[in-house]
């Protein structure tokens, strides 16, 4: 290997293992108070003297280096970013649930670190595994930059769908509980806590958040179009607009909860039947790729045998 090569090689090493810090930091919850004051009340009642350094080193590796390291990637990352940037991808994890609790601009840095891992190793397999042109092995290297680029945009893209798909599914069932809890004489803050006690999912915390929320002051309504807000799909939005209506106009809650969960369950139903009814098609490529050429195997290796032993 020449000097080219191992510099190559170092430079992937690196990259991977940024994003296997990257990775483990994102699994990290985020920290609500400064870990060593936590130490050191945690001491303190125990009444043991320790020092601050030894207090430092009590706490677990990913607390002591990669949430530091990450922190600072982000920060870095944040100042050559637009900020509208940083303002959509905050959306966006907000929309995803925030999963791994990572920072908008800690995901921003990651998109770099995952193209450059991509092309550093496009271009080694390229390079050391077959036989290309130096021009071409820096094109399939540009091919795996954007790839790598993109990869956690469409990551987070498929998982912003599954949880606005799951809230979707979830949201009948937990209409039908919201009104047999108001119909049983509980006002809706209290029926909202007790669907988010019921269940473990998106929907049920989003309710939580949004009853926390109310509970420190903040008006209902404005809760409540904070929480359609941060779940983005229209059927939240309509249920959100029809009970803030239904409480402007003194409408009973228990008639309009019915009516939404009636709605909400024919929504689910005809999306039931259009993945249905969109399932044939996306068959065609698999039955095309798996099953149709064993069959053409089958039914035609039989008659190539024969025109081949007589000859013709």
């Amino acid at each position: 290997m020449n000097l080219i090569g191992w510099i190559i090689t170092g430079v992937v090493i690196v990259l991977v293992v940024a994003v296997v810090l990257i990775i483990l930091g994102s699994r990290l919850p985020k920290q609500e108070q400064d870990p060593l004051e936590a130490r050191l009340a945690e001491f303190a009642q125990r009444g043991e003297q320790i020092s601050l350094e030894e207090i430092e080193m009590s706490q677990p590796f990913a607390d002591r280096v990669i949430y530091p390291i990450l922190q600072r990637m982000g920060e870095l990352s944040a100042r050559f970013t637009a900020q509208n940037v940083v303002q959509d991808t905050e959306r966006r994890l907000e929309l995803a649930g925030n999963p791994g609790n990572i920072e908008a601009a800690s995901f921003l840095s990651t998109r770099f670190v995952v193209a450059g891992v991509a092309a550093a190793i496009t271009f080694l397999v390229v390079h050391f595994l077959t036989n290309t042109p130096n021009s071409r092995e820096l094109l399939y290297a540009l091919g795996g930059l954007v790839v790598g680029f993109y990869s956690p945009q469409l990551w987070l893209r498929d998982q912003i769908i599954k949880r606005q798909d799951g809230i979707r599914k979830a949201m009948p069932d937990a209409l039908d509980l919201l009104t047999i809890c108001v119909e049983a004489g509980l006002g809706f803050d209290a029926a909202m806590s007790k669907v988010a006690e019921k269940w473990d999912n998106d929907l049920s915390g989003g309710f939580m958040r949004a009853i926390r929320e109310i509970q420190l002051g903040k008006l209902r309504r404005e809760a409540l179009r904070d929480m359609a807000q941060r779940m983005g799909i229209p059927e939240m939005t309509s249920f959100v607009a029809a009970v803030i209506q239904s409480e402007q106009l003194g409408v009973s809650m228990a008639k309009v909860l019915r009516i939404q969960s009636d709605q909400m369950r024919m929504k689910r139903r005809q999306l039931a039947e259009e993945k249905a009814h969109a399932a044939p098609i996306k068959m065609i490529i698999p039955m095309a790729i798996f099953i149709f050429p064993p069959i053409f195997i089958l039914l035609l290796t039989p008659a190539a045998m024969r025109i081949s032993s007589s000859g013709l």
